[in-house]
């Protein structure tokens, strides 16, 4: 097994200006599961084909262990790649998908079918070894894909949205499987998803992305709990994090009639207006304290709910979720008023969107 390192790397495309992956510093320790994760365009699916020696290093290097990969090609990295579109060969058997690339490698007859053999016990698949690839189901193609993988035994796995082709209950049931795998095989893993659903439940660590810069990298609960700047924050969570704009007032900030308690460390860093933080499920209902909301849309979920609905702050309309009871909650059309739970907000610099401090209870 081995750490990948990103030092500086960048890649700039021909013809462009502003490079796609912009002086990225990124290190991964031997066995983590890392998740490349951002917005279409962000640059996640470049810095892994970067580490997998598809694109350019323009300027900066790439380490893998202790080995400078920057200028070698792909097939002496040592990487195996698990692509989104599965990329098997309708011609061949799942067992000849699973062990070409040993043969190409001049691996012997024996040997390939022994580890072909143990990568699907592995991956559930050996009932499936004489089929071809038109006789399996989508999550059964990606194991064979993930399978392909196995059997070469690389330093590194590079995994690039393997899961977007799949049904919403194939997805959550198949990004279990590789999170367990990946656990038992304890193979360094870069995994690239826009889907932020994936990075929290898959990830040791997430990496986010926004125009080619990386924002942050932290474990799920980091990113969760204390995400650097308002991108991050707006990111990171289902339903989004609620971010709204507020004044300074006393020893806290305004929350429509109400003031909610800022640590005095935070004003001293504040201008006139912030933005506060807030997670839906960090919103609680009163009786008339707080922000007046006008419900719009409800959404049940069975044991939760979800309050869509807008509010006046300074005569701007903002939009505002509310996570409540699935069973007894407000209805489209009810005027509510909200409080937030003190320890669990987040303030922000409005002009930069940069981290200043979590609210807490003085």
């Amino acid at each position: 097994m081995a750490t990948v390192t990103f030092d500086n790397a960048t890649r700039l495309y021909p013809g462009t200006n502003k490079p796609a992956v912009d002086n990225i510093n990124l290190q991964v320790a031997d066995g983590e599961f890392l998740v490349l994760v951002g917005p279409s365009g962000c640059g996640k699916s470049t810095t892994l084909r970067m580490l997998a020696g598809l694109e350019e290093v323009n300027s900066g290097r790439i380490l893998i262990g202790d080995r400078d990969v920057t200028d070698i090609p792909p097939k002496d990295r040592d990487i195996a790649m698990v692509f989104q579109n599965y990329a098997l060969y309708p011609h061949m058997t799942v067992a000849e998908n699973m062990g070409f690339a040993l043969k190409i490698a001049g691996v012997n007859k024996e040997e390939r079918a022994e580890r072909v053999l143990e990568a699907a016990k592995l991956l559930d698949l050996e009932q499936y070894l004489d089929r071809k690839p038109k006789a399996l189901s989508g999550g059964q193609r990606q194991r064979v894909a993930m399978g392909r993988a196995i059997v070469r035994k690389p330093q590194v796995f590079l995994m690039d949205e393997p899961l977007s082709n799949l049904d919403a209950k194939l997805r959550v049931q198949t990004r279990t499987q590789i999170s367990s795998l990946q656990r038992r095989l304890g193979v360094t893993t870069v995994y690239v998803t826009h889907d932020q659903i994936e990075a929290l439940t898959m990830g040791d660590r997430i990496a986010v992305l926004k125009d080619g810069i990386l924002q942050q990298v932290g474990t799920p609960r980091d990113l969760y709990e204390r995400p650097a700047n308002t991108f991050v924050a707006g990111f990171i969570g289902s339903p989004a994090m609620n971010l709204l704009p507020t004044e300074v007032s006393g020893k806290g900030v305004k929350f429509g009639n109400a003031v909610v308690t800022v640590d005095p460390e935070v004003l001293k860093k504040a201008t006139g207006v912030v933005t506060l933080g807030i997670r839906p499920e960090d919103l609680t209902l009163s009786q008339d304290q707080g922000l007046k909301v006008i419900v719009d849309v409800v959404e049940e979920l069975g044991a939760d709910g979800y309050l869509y609905g807008h509010t006046d702050i300074n005569g701007t309309e903002e939009t505002i979720t509310i996570r409540v009871d699935g069973r007894t909650h407000p209805l489209r059309g009810d005027e509510v008023y909200v409080m937030p739970v003190e320890k669990h907000i987040h303030v922000f610099d409005t002009a930069s969107g940069e981290r200043l401090s979590d609210a807490v209870v003085l």
